[in-house]
Parts: C-alpha cells; structure tokens; sequence
C-alpha cells in the first residue's frame, strides 16, 4: 500500500471529548472517523488491525471446536417477549416496527438467536455439548457513549454460546473458553494487563460470571483486588470485611440540628466523624408508582446499586425523597421510621456501630448515640455497599485496593434461562424431555483494538504488536525521488508483498521529519529507511517501533531480515 494512496488523515486535531491516549491516538493516527455520537467508521488502518484481532479470536474460538454462524442483526421483538427482555430492557434495546407495523429489535447480544437456531435442530443427548460463535455487528444505545471505541452504540463483537446435558460439561466449556481469552489477550498485545475478575450477570442471567479486565486507572469500571492472595472481583459483586469496634452505650439523645441535612454538615455539627454515623439513601423502583427503598450504611459509605437490585430482583434509581410525606427528607433514621410503603435495608458496615448519630425522623432533629441492639428490634444486615480501599479482603483479611479497568470480554453460566423460557428441549438417554444448560462468552472488537493502543503507545504515537499491526513494515525512503533510491526501495517492497508480508510505503516526497513523524504516529511494528547515505554502505535501516532498537543490514539481505524478525516477534505472543 502506498501511503499516498492511503485514506487515512493524520491530524494533530482531537474532539474535544477526546481524554484517553487511545481516542487521541487512533483519531490523530487516522484509524477511526467519527460519524455520530459513539458511531464510527474504520479506515483502512483500524479495519486491517480489527480483522487481525478477529482471527486470532476466530483461531481459539475454532481449536475449541466452537462452529462458526451468523445472525441476523435485526431480530422480532416476540423473541425477545419470550425471555422477558424485550419489557425489561428499555433504553439500551433499539425498538422499531417494520412498514407492516411488525416489531423488531436491533441485537445487543444474541442468546435469543442462538436458543432460535439450536431449537428443534437440537434432537437428542448425543447432539451435546456443542459450541455456536459469531462475529458481528451489535447496536446498543447508550445512553452516554464516550471514550471513542471503549463504549459506542454500534460495535462488533464476538460471541459464543455454548449447550450442556450437565453442569459438569458446562464447568468444562467454561474454563477452556477462560483458557482460551488469556491466550487471546496474550496474542493480541495486552498479556499481563489482563486480569479475570468475578461479575455481576446483569441481564444476561445465570448465577456464574466473569469479566476479563484490562486495568488502566483512567477505566470505567473499579477493580477490587488482593494483592496478598489474589481475590478480585468488579465493585458490582466485591466483598469485604469491616469490623466496628464495639462500644459500651451512651444516653440516647435528641438533638436539634437545624438546616444540617447531609452527612458532612451533620457530623462537623456534632463534631463526629462519618464513621460514627448513619446515612439514609432513597431509591425508588422502576415500574412502581409510590414504592420506595431507604438503604441504611455507615456515613463515609457508598450504596452498591447492583448489589441492591440483586437482592429486590428489581430495577432501581436514585430518587428525591423530599416530597413525600412519610419520609422527612434530610433527617431520615432507623428509629421510628413510619414508612409503610418503603422497603427498609440495613448495610452490613452498620453491624455493631455504637453510640450513632442518625436522622430523628423529624424535620431539624437527630439522634445522638444510637445503638442498634438497644434502641431496634432485632434487624438483619445485608452487604448493599461498596468496598474501599483498605477494606479487609473477605479472603485473607489483608488490605484490599480499588483500581480502575476497562472490560474486553466476559463469559457466563446462564442455566436454562433462555431455554425454558424459549422452549427448548432435548430428549437425554431415557427418552425424557429436559432444557439444555448454556454458556455465553463475548469479546468485543472495538473496545480491545483500543485498549491495544492504549497499552502499546509512547508519547510520539502508537505502537502496534506484530500479532495486529495494519502493515508488519513502514518503509520510509529518503529522496525517494532519486532513481537509485527509488529502485531498491521498489525492489524491497515488491519483495515483502510477493512473502504475503503487508507493507506500507511512503511515496511521498517529503521532508524526513514528516515521514518519521507520521510513521511513529501510525505506528507499524518495522521502519525501513532507504537513503542515500545508507546506500553508500550498500545497507538499508532498520528500526523496531516500540523497542528503538535499530540494525543496519546489507540491502540485499533486508528481506531475509525482516523475514527473521516476524518471526521471533510472532513466536513471543
């Protein structure tokens, strides 16, 4: 490919919006062009880098024996009805109706599809267990796409679905497709940066579920990890140990706190710290008019809201509580709360706090040295908070940390969600009906080719890992005018295509200082530089991207030694 030829602009010019490395980077670079919020299209560059990656997923995916498929894009929404998804899911699920006034969806995930195909195919025992994948496009409309490729509307991604007769072969599935993504997270350039986590199902089901997560401080989701023994899990499903120390108790007193409603006014009002008070959080429940949930925890701590929809079975959002009646809004307590429509949950942190300060359920008025097993009747604790750093690990009780990451792919046990609800049945050895057991297992595309660039950069621009590199060779001649130049710079580059090695070639007559530039910024694993002065020697430069490392090479051996280091480089990964 001739660079001059190559459509793909580079740009010193970024969104506004633009704030992680790989954003800046892959717009800077030319791979990606935005067309509408969280949209975009791939040139040339991130297209032949996104094929590369689905290979090597597509290469485990078929050593695992998985059989490859594709699905529609467009599903009918009565797929979706029978699973219960289609009610549950509003915002993220794109809804329409066809010019016959029939509803479709547009696919977020395909369980429903891959439970479509399988149905009444799927006969008998000796059918199981099977693996089904897919490489396609997705659209899920979020509602605040951000962070180019890391969180977009329309995606693509590759999923897996796997049919079981037994939980056993399931848990087999199961942790060869986790083998599987740690090879493919080593193959593709992000190895070691790479971690499995324990997750929330979400609305995908099941009870089992693992995220694979690419730590980066500047991600989304938090990471809870002990670095002792190893415990990790997202921040939806973490646990932690807290101990309050158990105090003998004080007088119980009402005390006037006038216009001090939050926990911060509250406590500098009393002179305690957050620890030594109780925090009301009101949520209210999706689909249900005047029902409300109020979440007690310690002061200095945050409710996990998937922690708390696990536990209602429910959706649930923040809300306002200071128009209803039944809740005084700023001085919301344990102690004579009269709230018959609201569910009522304490955190676990609260456990033996002693001598407490907490709302008096009365407008301007707190309790002073609150003490659950005195001044409540007897009360169950329940884990709706998040951990913090310096929590206990639940594990080996050592000091937990709370890191940022990025998720660049998942896998679950779904049970026989999607097969009950669909009807799907196989006849096992005895001739009696039962619902197969599945699996799913997804990797999205985009959002690893991003977390690629993020992990291999350097303050000049990108650089690529052999294993996905648009070109495996840059070749940037000097005075490519120059017929001497010209001639063995041609000669190389016909020489690497007719090896089926992709090379790019900068054709443009150039400063030097454009063409490094520009080539540091793309960021091919291989520079060759032909120029005059290197062809008074009869050699050619060769210069590794990411290492710096540079070897001279007589020119008519740099074939053999280009060959040589693909070679090495693709035995590392």
């Amino acid at each position: 490919m001739y660079l001059s030829k190559l459509l793909a602009d580079r740009t010193k010019n970024v969104p506004a919006d633009a704030k992680m490395k790989n954003h800046i980077l892959l717009v800077r670079a030319g791979y990606i062009k935005q067309m509408a919020g969280g949209i975009y299209t791939l040139s040339m560059l991130g297209q032949k880098m996104s094929l590369n990656i689905e290979n090597i997923i597509r290469e485990e995916m078929d050593s695992l024996g998985a059989q490859e498929v594709k699905f529609p894009v467009v599903m009918p929404k009565e797929l979706w009805e029978m699973t219960g998804r289609y009610g549950a899911i509003d915002g993220e699920l794109l809804k329409f109706d066809d010019r016959k006034g029939r509803g479709f969806v547009l696919g977020m995930t395909h369980e429903e599809a891959s439970v479509h195909l399988a149905k009444n195919w799927v006969k008998s025992y000796t059918q199981l267990p099977f693996s089904i994948y897919q490489i396609q496009t997705k659209f899920r409309d979020e509602l605040r796409a951000r962070g180019g490729l890391i969180r977009v509307r329309e995606f693509t991604m590759k999923d897996a679905y796997s049919f079981h007769e037994t939980q056993e072969s399931l848990n087999d599935t199961y942790e060869k497709n986790f083998k599987a993504y740690e090879r493919i997270y080593k193959r593709i350039g992000l190895g070691d940066s790479v971690i499995a986590v324990k997750s929330d199902n979400g609305v995908f089901g099941g009870d089992v579920s693992h995220e694979f997560m690419y730590m980066n401080k500047d991600g989304e989701d938090e990471i809870v990890l002990c670095e002792s023994c190893g415990y990790c899990a997202n921040q939806e499903v973490a646990e932690f140990v807290l101990e309050n120390k158990k105090e003998d108790s004080l007088p119980l007193e009402e005390v006037e706190t006038i216009d001090k409603k939050t926990i911060e006014d509250v406590c500098n009002y009393l002179g305690v710290s957050p620890k030594k008070s109780i925090k009301a959080v009101v949520f209210a429940v999706k689909g249900e008019d005047n029902a409300y949930v109020v979440c007690f925890t310690r002061g200095d701590r945050e409710i996990n809201e998937t922690k708390l929809r696990k536990i209602l079975g429910k959706e649930t959002f923040p809300f306002d509580a200071s128009g209803v009646k039944e809740l005084c809004a700023g001085f919301i307590g344990p102690k004579g709360l009269n709230a018959p429509n609201a569910k009522v949950f304490y955190d676990k942190t609260l456990e033996n706090l002693s001598n407490a300060v907490c709302g008096a359920n009365k407008t301007n008025y707190h309790y002073k040295n609150f003490n659950f097993d005195r001044d409540m009747e007897k009360i169950e604790f329940v884990d709706i908070s998040k951990a913090r750093n310096g929590d206990a690990c639940p594990l080996c009780h050592n000091k937990l940390k709370v890191s940022g990451g990025i998720e660049v792919g998942n896998i679950f046990q779904l049970g026989t969600k999607y097969t009950k609800t669909m009807d799907m049945t196989v006849l096992d050895k005895n001739g009696v009906a039962f619902n197969p057991i599945m699996g799913c297992y997804g990797i999205g595309v985009g959002r690893n080719l991003a977390c690629i660039v993020e992990e291999n950069s350097d303050e000049r621009g990108i650089c690529l890992p052999m294993s996905v590199a648009p070109f495996k060779v840059h070749i940037s001649p000097i005075k490519y005018e120059e017929e001497n130049v010209k001639e063995q710079t041609d000669k190389l580059y016909s020489a690497l295509k007719a090896k089926n090695i992709p090379v790019l070639l900068d054709d443009r007559i150039v400063s030097p200082g454009i063409k490094f530039a520009d080539a540091d910024l793309i960021g091919m694993p291989i520079r060759v530089v032909i120029s005059p002065r290197t062809l008074e020697n009869g050699e050619a430069e060769i210069k590794m991207r990411k290492s710096g490392e540079i070897i001279m090479c007589n020119i008519d051996d740099a074939l053999s030694k280009i060959e040589e280091i693909i070679k090495n480089e693709m035995l590392s990964y």
